[in-house]
Protein backbone atom coordinates (compact mmCIF):
# COMPACT_ATOMS: atom_id res chain seq x y z
CA UNK A 1 0.00 0.00 0.00
CA UNK A 2 1.49 3.30 -0.96
CA UNK A 3 1.83 6.21 1.20
CA UNK A 4 2.26 10.15 0.26
CA UNK A 5 2.64 12.32 2.52
CA UNK A 6 3.95 15.33 0.16
CA UNK A 7 3.56 18.38 1.74
CA UNK A 8 1.98 17.00 4.91
CA UNK A 9 3.44 18.45 8.29
CA UNK A 10 4.21 15.59 10.84
CA UNK A 11 4.94 16.11 14.53
CA UNK A 12 6.62 13.61 16.46
CA UNK A 13 7.04 13.71 20.24
CA UNK A 14 9.65 11.37 21.33
CA UNK A 15 11.01 11.06 17.66
CA UNK A 16 15.16 10.57 18.68
CA UNK A 17 15.34 6.59 18.19
CA UNK A 18 13.26 3.26 18.60
CA UNK A 19 9.44 3.35 17.56
CA UNK A 20 10.00 7.14 17.10
CA UNK A 21 12.42 7.47 15.20
CA UNK A 22 11.40 5.02 12.92
CA UNK A 23 7.80 6.93 12.52
CA UNK A 24 9.33 9.84 11.79
CA UNK A 25 11.97 8.47 9.18
CA UNK A 26 8.68 6.80 7.52
CA UNK A 27 6.61 9.66 7.53
CA UNK A 28 9.81 11.70 5.78
CA UNK A 29 10.34 8.68 3.27
CA UNK A 30 6.84 9.29 2.27
CA UNK A 31 7.10 12.75 1.26
CA UNK A 32 6.35 14.74 4.76
CA UNK A 33 7.85 17.57 6.66
CA UNK A 34 8.91 16.17 9.65
CA UNK A 35 9.77 17.52 13.52
CA UNK A 36 10.64 15.54 16.26
CA UNK A 37 11.78 16.22 19.84
CA UNK A 38 13.45 14.10 22.76
CA UNK A 39 15.40 15.16 25.70
CA UNK A 40 19.11 14.42 24.10
CA UNK A 41 20.58 16.31 21.94
CA UNK A 42 22.81 13.83 20.72
CA UNK A 43 20.34 11.37 19.37
CA UNK A 44 18.11 14.55 17.99
CA UNK A 45 21.20 15.33 15.89
CA UNK A 46 21.94 12.21 14.52
CA UNK A 47 18.21 11.34 13.72
CA UNK A 48 17.90 15.07 12.03
CA UNK A 49 20.81 13.60 9.78
CA UNK A 50 18.92 10.37 8.56
CA UNK A 51 15.47 12.47 8.14
CA UNK A 52 17.03 15.38 5.96
CA UNK A 53 18.84 12.72 3.79
CA UNK A 54 15.11 12.50 2.48
CA UNK A 55 15.17 16.28 0.87
CA UNK A 56 12.04 17.36 3.34
CA UNK A 57 11.76 20.14 6.21
CA UNK A 58 12.83 18.73 9.19
CA UNK A 59 12.88 20.29 12.69
CA UNK A 60 14.19 18.70 15.56
CA UNK A 61 14.09 20.65 19.32
CA UNK A 62 14.83 19.30 22.63
CA UNK A 63 12.03 18.95 24.96
CA UNK A 64 11.45 17.67 28.06
CA UNK A 65 7.90 16.22 27.70
CA UNK A 66 7.24 15.89 31.54
CA UNK A 67 7.29 19.49 31.46
CA UNK A 68 4.12 21.45 30.55
CA UNK A 69 6.29 24.50 29.56
CA UNK A 70 8.31 22.88 27.91
CA UNK A 71 5.79 21.80 25.33
CA UNK A 72 4.27 24.54 25.17
CA UNK A 73 7.45 25.93 23.61
CA UNK A 74 8.01 23.06 21.13
CA UNK A 75 5.04 22.44 19.54
CA UNK A 76 4.24 26.26 17.93
CA UNK A 77 8.05 26.40 17.16
CA UNK A 78 7.12 23.29 15.38
CA UNK A 79 4.24 24.39 13.83
CA UNK A 80 6.18 27.46 12.49
CA UNK A 81 9.38 25.36 11.34
CA UNK A 82 6.52 23.52 9.02
CA UNK A 83 3.94 25.94 8.18
CA UNK A 84 1.28 23.99 10.38
CA UNK A 85 0.43 20.37 11.65
CA UNK A 86 -1.26 17.59 9.73
CA UNK A 87 -0.37 14.90 12.01
CA UNK A 88 0.71 14.30 15.76
CA UNK A 89 2.29 11.32 17.02
CA UNK A 90 2.60 11.40 20.88
CA UNK A 91 5.24 8.01 21.02
CA UNK A 92 6.92 9.61 24.40
CA UNK A 93 7.08 7.25 27.59
CA UNK A 94 8.27 7.61 31.44
CA UNK A 95 8.97 3.84 31.49
CA UNK A 96 7.27 3.75 35.35
CA UNK A 97 7.74 -0.08 35.89
CA UNK A 98 8.28 -0.11 40.04
CA UNK A 99 4.92 0.48 42.03
CA UNK A 100 5.66 3.52 44.00
CA UNK A 101 5.97 7.23 43.72
CA UNK A 102 8.33 7.70 40.96
CA UNK A 103 6.97 5.09 38.97
CA UNK A 104 3.49 6.50 39.02
CA UNK A 105 5.24 9.98 38.59
CA UNK A 106 7.43 8.87 35.45
CA UNK A 107 3.89 7.41 33.37
CA UNK A 108 1.45 10.07 34.53
CA UNK A 109 3.63 13.28 33.47
CA UNK A 110 4.77 11.51 30.09
CA UNK A 111 2.65 8.96 29.12
CA UNK A 112 -0.32 10.51 30.03
CA UNK A 113 -0.32 14.21 30.51
CA UNK A 114 2.21 14.50 27.47
CA UNK A 115 -0.10 13.65 25.34
CA UNK A 116 -3.07 15.55 26.42
CA UNK A 117 -0.20 18.36 26.50
CA UNK A 118 0.94 17.78 23.11
CA UNK A 119 -2.45 18.05 21.70
CA UNK A 120 -4.27 20.86 23.18
CA UNK A 121 -1.06 22.62 21.89
CA UNK A 122 -1.27 21.37 18.27
CA UNK A 123 -5.12 21.47 18.47
CA UNK A 124 -5.43 25.03 16.19
CA UNK A 125 -3.07 23.53 13.86
CA UNK A 126 -4.78 20.61 13.38
CA UNK A 127 -8.06 22.57 13.35
CA UNK A 128 -6.74 23.85 10.06
CA UNK A 129 -6.42 20.94 8.40
CA UNK A 130 -9.27 19.28 9.48
CA UNK A 131 -11.16 19.73 6.87
CA UNK A 132 -12.28 16.25 5.47
CA UNK A 133 -11.20 14.52 7.80
CA UNK A 134 -7.16 15.12 6.72
CA UNK A 135 -5.99 15.54 9.94
CA UNK A 136 -5.08 13.13 12.44
CA UNK A 137 -3.42 11.75 15.66
CA UNK A 138 -1.74 9.00 16.86
CA UNK A 139 -1.11 7.83 20.27
CA UNK A 140 1.57 4.66 20.77
CA UNK A 141 -0.18 2.69 23.73
CA UNK A 142 0.92 -0.88 24.66
CA UNK A 143 -0.38 -4.42 24.97
CA UNK A 144 0.34 -3.68 28.55
CA UNK A 145 -2.55 -1.75 28.89
CA UNK A 146 -4.89 -4.50 27.40
CA UNK A 147 -3.91 -6.92 30.67
CA UNK A 148 -2.80 -7.11 33.90
CA UNK A 149 0.72 -6.46 34.95
CA UNK A 150 2.84 -7.31 38.03
CA UNK A 151 5.69 -6.12 36.73
CA UNK A 152 5.09 -3.20 35.61
CA UNK A 153 1.63 -1.61 36.68
CA UNK A 154 2.21 2.27 36.68
CA UNK A 155 3.40 1.63 32.90
CA UNK A 156 0.07 -0.48 32.59
CA UNK A 157 -2.47 1.62 34.14
CA UNK A 158 -1.16 4.75 32.09
CA UNK A 159 -1.21 3.08 28.76
CA UNK A 160 -5.07 2.30 29.77
CA UNK A 161 -5.80 5.44 30.21
CA UNK A 162 -4.02 6.56 26.67
CA UNK A 163 -6.51 3.95 25.27
CA UNK A 164 -9.48 5.28 27.22
CA UNK A 165 -8.27 9.07 26.15
CA UNK A 166 -8.07 7.60 22.81
CA UNK A 167 -12.02 7.05 22.48
CA UNK A 168 -12.54 10.37 24.20
CA UNK A 169 -10.76 12.28 22.27
CA UNK A 170 -11.69 11.05 19.01
CA UNK A 171 -15.33 11.57 19.83
CA UNK A 172 -14.53 15.35 20.96
CA UNK A 173 -12.71 16.08 17.44
CA UNK A 174 -14.54 13.70 14.90
CA UNK A 175 -16.58 17.36 14.24
CA UNK A 176 -13.53 18.69 13.28
CA UNK A 177 -12.22 16.87 10.75
CA UNK A 178 -9.49 15.30 13.25
CA UNK A 179 -9.19 11.57 13.80
CA UNK A 180 -7.69 10.36 16.63
CA UNK A 181 -6.26 6.50 17.08
CA UNK A 182 -3.34 4.66 18.86
CA UNK A 183 -1.55 1.35 18.41
CA UNK A 184 -0.71 -1.01 21.08
CA UNK A 185 2.51 -2.92 20.18
CA UNK A 186 3.87 -5.65 21.84
CA UNK A 187 7.54 -6.27 22.49
CA UNK A 188 9.59 -4.20 20.05
CA UNK A 189 13.34 -4.73 20.17
CA UNK A 190 15.75 -1.96 18.70
CA UNK A 191 19.59 -0.86 19.58
CA UNK A 192 19.51 0.52 23.15
CA UNK A 193 15.71 -0.30 24.02
CA UNK A 194 14.49 -1.94 26.84
CA UNK A 195 14.30 -5.39 25.17
CA UNK A 196 17.57 -5.38 24.07
CA UNK A 197 19.15 -4.31 27.90
CA UNK A 198 16.82 -7.44 28.95
CA UNK A 199 18.41 -9.71 26.74
CA UNK A 200 21.71 -9.36 28.97
CA UNK A 201 20.13 -8.36 31.98
CA UNK A 202 17.39 -10.35 32.67
CA UNK A 203 17.90 -13.38 30.21
CA UNK A 204 14.78 -15.16 31.64
CA UNK A 205 12.35 -12.47 31.20
CA UNK A 206 13.68 -11.94 27.25
CA UNK A 207 13.24 -15.85 26.94
CA UNK A 208 9.90 -16.29 28.08
CA UNK A 209 8.50 -13.03 26.90
CA UNK A 210 10.03 -13.96 23.38
CA UNK A 211 8.61 -17.45 23.80
CA UNK A 212 4.97 -16.07 24.50
CA UNK A 213 5.03 -14.46 20.86
CA UNK A 214 3.56 -17.02 17.96
CA UNK A 215 5.57 -15.41 15.32
CA UNK A 216 8.57 -16.50 17.62
CA UNK A 217 10.43 -12.98 17.71
CA UNK A 218 10.42 -9.70 18.29
CA UNK A 219 8.55 -6.99 16.48
CA UNK A 220 10.35 -4.06 15.03
CA UNK A 221 10.11 -0.64 14.98
CA UNK A 222 9.35 -0.25 11.16
CA UNK A 223 6.65 -2.60 12.13
CA UNK A 224 5.00 0.09 14.45
CA UNK A 225 5.82 2.97 11.75
CA UNK A 226 3.87 1.18 8.95
CA UNK A 227 0.58 1.31 11.21
CA UNK A 228 1.33 4.73 12.00
CA UNK A 229 1.35 5.61 8.58
CA UNK A 230 -1.73 3.83 7.80
CA UNK A 231 -3.72 5.37 10.44
CA UNK A 232 -2.70 8.90 9.19
CA UNK A 233 -3.09 8.17 5.71
CA UNK A 234 -6.51 8.61 3.57
CA UNK A 235 -6.22 4.56 3.48
CA UNK A 236 -7.62 5.17 7.39
CA UNK A 237 -10.01 8.27 6.65
CA UNK A 238 -12.90 6.20 8.11
CA UNK A 239 -11.18 5.03 11.19
CA UNK A 240 -11.22 7.14 14.51
CA UNK A 241 -11.15 6.16 18.41
CA UNK A 242 -9.53 3.34 18.12
CA UNK A 243 -6.98 1.07 19.52
CA UNK A 244 -4.86 -1.40 16.95
CA UNK A 245 -2.69 -4.18 18.23
CA UNK A 246 0.79 -4.96 16.67
CA UNK A 247 1.98 -7.39 18.62
CA UNK A 248 2.37 -10.19 16.54
CA UNK A 249 0.15 -12.46 18.02
CA UNK A 250 1.79 -11.80 21.92
CA UNK A 251 -1.75 -11.48 23.51
CA UNK A 252 -2.73 -15.03 22.11
CA UNK A 253 0.34 -16.53 23.84
CA UNK A 254 -0.21 -14.93 26.95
Amino acid sequence: MPFDFTGRRVVVAGGSRGIGRAIALSFADAGADVSICARGAAALDEARTAIAVHGHRVHTATCDLADADSIARYVPAAAAALGGIDVLINNASGFGMSDDEAGWAACLSVDVMAMVRTSRAALPWLQQAGGGGGASIVHISSISALRPSVRSAPYAAAKAAMNSYTGSQAAMLCRQGIRVNAIAPGSVEFPGGLWEQRRSDNPKLYQRTLASIPFGRMGTPDEIAEVALFLASPHARWITGQVLTVDGGQLLGA
